[in-house]
């Protein structure tokens, strides 16, 4: 019944139809090369990232100095890339790039996945901090304030492309996208957008700017895996599964996305709750100096 009357909607033209938004994939295209909407996203959060990472090291107790954090630009993108799609391959297409090993290298085909882009972004903090004698939770403080434009213009970039649509819906924003059937649908990338992108990136911006807690290590990334883990667990409830995800879903009760996501939630509660502790553990590194240890004024 539901299903005839949101068919119907679509029909009488009482919903928004993705086919006269006039919107394509692909931004560019000379001969062979397309600038895609989703490649561009990802190239210009990380630039974003750069320049706001070299915004927040200049302020007192900063764990890094310029050098380390042009460093960390180039291994957060590795990381971005490399576990964006190896965590897509083993989290959600295992057996299918098992049988097919060349197809993990088609990025232009699509399949990147956040948690596995955290995991390798992790390994490329960690390398820096080991290198370089410092501080790996501060560190991943101060990256973590830098993701959420990134975040958002992904979900753009999701939406752009008709990609990872909602469930149905009768509301008035409901959208008919070419691959989702007659029906209206969440724009769940949207929402996603403005709460992992807007809403997370303010929260952070006001915790570092106006509140001591880049002096208590673990406190800013605490707060964004959590705030992410939250986000994308129970806007979940309202996306549709991969459709090679269906069963899972069925049989575990819950999304893929959402039990990658439970670790997050867990592991947040624990970093901000303990992040008053590390108080004392700051490290400034200014440029031209080497890394002492140091108390927060």
């Amino acid at each position: 019944m539901i299903d005839h009357l949101l068919t119907s909607m679509a029909a009488t033209g009482n919903a928004i139809r993705f086919d006269n938004l006039g919107l394509h994939p692909v931004l560019f295209e000379w001969g062979w090369f397309q600038l895609r909407w989703y490649s561009l996203a990802y190239l210009v959060g990380i630039i974003i990232g750069w320049w706001y990472l070299l915004k927040l090291i200049r302020q007192p107790g900063a764990p890094m100095a310029r050098r380390h954090a042009d460093d960390m630009a180039f291994y957060a993108t590795l990381g971005i890339i490399l576990g964006g799609r190896l965590g897509y391959v083993i989290f959600y297409k295992p057996a299918e790039y098992f049988h097919n090993p060349a197809e993990i290298f088609r990025l232009w085909d699509g399949g990147m996945s956040f948690h596995g882009g955290v995991i390798g972004v992790t390994c490329g903090i960690l390398y820096l901090a080991w290198r370089k004698k410092l501080d790996w939770l501060r560190i991943h403080d101060y990256v973590a304030c830098c993701i959420p434009p990134g975040l958002f213009l992904g979900r753009i970039a999701n939406f752009i492309n008709g990609e990872l649509w909602g469930g149905p819906t009768t509301l008035p924003w409901g959208i008919v996208f070419p691959t989702g059937g007659e029906i209206p649908r969440h724009p769940s990338q949207l929402y996603e957008a403005f709460f992992e992108g807007i809403v997370l990136m303010a929260i952070l911006v006001w915790m570092f700017w106006k509140t001591r807690a880049r002096y208590q290590p673990g406190k800013l990334v605490g707060t964004f895996i959590l705030g992410y883990g939250l986000v994308r667990f129970g806007l979940e409830f309202i996306r549709e599964p991969d459709a090679h995800l269906v069963g899972f879903a069925q049989a575990t009760g819950l999304h893929m996305g959402q039990w990658l996501s439970l670790p997050m939630i867990l592991g947040g509660i624990y970093l901000v709750a303990t992040a008053k502790k590390r108080e004392g553990r700051v490290q400034p590194v200014p440029d031209d100096e080497p890394v002492v240890e140091a108390k927060a004024d």
